[in-house]
């Protein structure tokens, strides 16, 4: 042809095989990511037949990390975290300790120094949030408790990665990186925390005020392109406005884009329009963090490959379950939050890739990074199977999680001061989260008696300086409804949205109290279907809800209008 077209058949490789890859994971019921890694292995010069740019492919990495990172600021909430800080934020500091000292350990030896050891474990210590969003979503727990502390435990692990991305080029001369320091360490951390807070105060102060103003009034002008290319050049220039002004990765400053992009009451449609080019580009990242694997290392370090897989999901998850158990949450949101971090995705990468620029890790550390990932994310579907089983094969077997998650623990039984007259036909209530909150709310103003059953137990502290009687356990477990008094109860409300455990409270709130009325909500007709047979006296479903009122509202509009006085 008369031109170079490099580009393009690195971009039409890179996206046909990771296509066909992807399609066959799915079939085989694997996250497609591990196929969008393999079609890079499969491209890159260490496989033989066609070989990438790997050199053009890793600058459209980079463009998949900008938007990997704004989507990641964009959809941060606060708010989120805070409803499970107490669990989330220790819980992830400390889990990231442990994992990483067990990279330090493996790699001290196998003769890597401090600053390799340091790198790989922080990279070994993050899970990927694309990979437990998909997982929590197929076993529909993602707005289930479990699913929460999950997400908010990886939003503390983004942030903290966040936080190394900083760091890492200014500390990376007395770690033993190619680019060494001037002056002490003290004084170039105070200057690189300096840039980003001046950085950040830009954000603020400037950004949160004019780009969601940019973003306003370019919609405003009803043209679609040009709204997404608004957001497409806010992202990407200002994360290289970033980097060319104050020396900030390109990571960071995206996702500070995302951050004030949050603030524009537009932020869902930005979400959405800019889904597409985002998901492209980043599965051009997942492929180019392919291209640099190197094969050999499974036949030339294959116990390193295995001990670096053992980390991923053993070492760290044990970590994790220790610590949600010693915090005294059930089994089961202690195998779901093992489970969910028993992978290692798109910040591992992130870091990897930072680490080989900075001479702060060797190729053979990526390699078993990828390595450790594909195998992780494979199996990941599996262990998230394994927690019904695991959680009655440790119930039956160990007398220690017995003790745990029942006696003496103040938040799982009443008080002796609360009077039993009071709950006596009254309203037993499993599920304290946005549903929950506003029929308990409505309950009060109506002088009603109620208790609620709820996971979180920062939930039900709170209750309990408010005067609402509340405890703390999963409302499928019998224990935590003869707590909530359902046995005496006149009326149970299941105001969470985890339809198969719903049925189990069901079976048990009938056991306990054949004459009980259930009313139960659900997302689905599907799910409302199967609600129906289990004898409720109501089924509620959000949308249908949504329309019901909606409707009443506008017919008694009308009415209002039809028997007004003529003028």
């Amino acid at each position: 042809m008369p031109h170079e077209v490099t580009l393009i058949t690195t971009i039409a490789a890179s996206l046909g095989l990771a296509l066909l890859l992807g399609l066959a994971m799915t079939r085989l019921k694997l996250p497609p990511l591990v196929g969008y890694l393999l079609a890079g292995i499969l491209i890159s010069p260490a496989t033989p037949g066609f070989a990438a740019d790997v050199a053009l492919a890793q600058q459209l990495a980079e463009i998949g990390v900008m938007l990997m990172m704004f989507g990641v600021g964009l959809h941060f909430s606060l708010d989120d975290l805070w409803s499970v800080r107490r669990i989330a934020v220790p819980g992830a500091i400390v889990q990231i300790a442990a994992a990483t000292a067990l990279g330090v350990g493996v790699t001290s030896l196998w003769g890597w120094t401090l600053g390799e050891g340091l790198v790989f474990g922080l990279a070994l210590s993050v899970a990927s949030t694309v990979v437990l969003l998909k997982a929590l979503e197929q076993q529909g727990t993602l707005q289930s408790l479990n699913g929460r502390i999950a997400v908010g435990w990886l939003v503390v692990e983004d942030l903290v990665m966040v936080l190394a991305l900083v760091l890492l080029p200014a500390m990376s001369g007395w770690l033993g990186g190619e680019s060494a320091a001037s002056g002490n360490l003290g004084a170039t951390l105070l200057i690189t925390l300096g840039k980003v807070a001046a950085f950040v105060a830009l954000m603020l102060l400037l950004g949160k005020r004019l780009f969601p103003w940019l973003l306003w009034q370019v919609a405003k002008s009803g043209s679609r392109e040009l709204f997404t290319l608004a957001v497409i050049a806010a992202a990407v220039g200002i994360a290289y406005g970033a980097t060319a002004l104050f020396g900030i990765s390109f990571a960071l400053g995206a996702f500070f884009a995302g951050m004030v992009m949050r603030e524009s009451p537009l932020s869902h449609r930005a979400a959405e329009d800019t889904l597409p080019l985002k998901d492209a580009f980043s599965v051009l990242f997942f492929v180019s963090v392919g291209m640099l694997f190197e094969p050999a290392i499974l036949t030339e370090q294959p116990l390193r490959v295995l001990v670096v897989a053992l980390i991923i999901m053993f070492g760290k998850s044990v970590a994790a379950f220790l610590i949600v158990v010693a915090f005294r949450y059930p089994l089961n949101t202690a195998f779901t939050v093992s489970a969910s971090l028993a992978q290692i995705g798109e910040f591992s990468f992130i870091l990897a890739g930072l680490g080989l620029s900075l001479g702060l890790l060797p190729q053979e550390g990526q390699s078993l990074l990828l390595a450790g990932a594909i195998l992780s994310i494979s199996l990941n579907p599996a262990l998230f199977r394994l927690i019904e089983p695991a959680q009655a094969w440790v119930r039956r077997h160990s007398a220690l999680a017995r003790r745990l998650e029942l006696p003496n623990d103040p938040l799982a039984v009443l008080p002796q001061s609360v009077d039993a007259e009071l709950l006596t036909g009254h309203v037993t209530l499993v599920g304290y989260g946005r549903v929950g909150r506003r029929i308990g709310e409505a309950l009060q103003r109506h002088g009603v008696n109620f208790v609620v059953a709820e996971q979180n137990r920062e939930i039900v502290e709170q209750l309990r300086k408010t005067g609402v009687h509340a405890v703390a356990g999963e409302g499928a477990d019998p224990a935590v409804l003869i707590q909530a008094h359902v046995a005496r109860a006149r009326v149970f409300v299941i105001a969470t949205p985890d339809t198969f455990k719903a049925r189990q409270m069901i079976e048990v709130a009938r056991m306990l109290n054949p004459s009980v009325h259930i009313l139960v909500r659900t997302h689905s007709d599907t799910e409302a279907a199967l609600l129906e047979k289990e004898a409720v006296q109501g089924v509620f479903l959000g949308e249908y809800e949504l329309a019901h009122t909606m409707t009443r509202h506008v017919l008694d509009t009308l009415r209002e209008e039809t028997n007004a006085p003529s003028p």
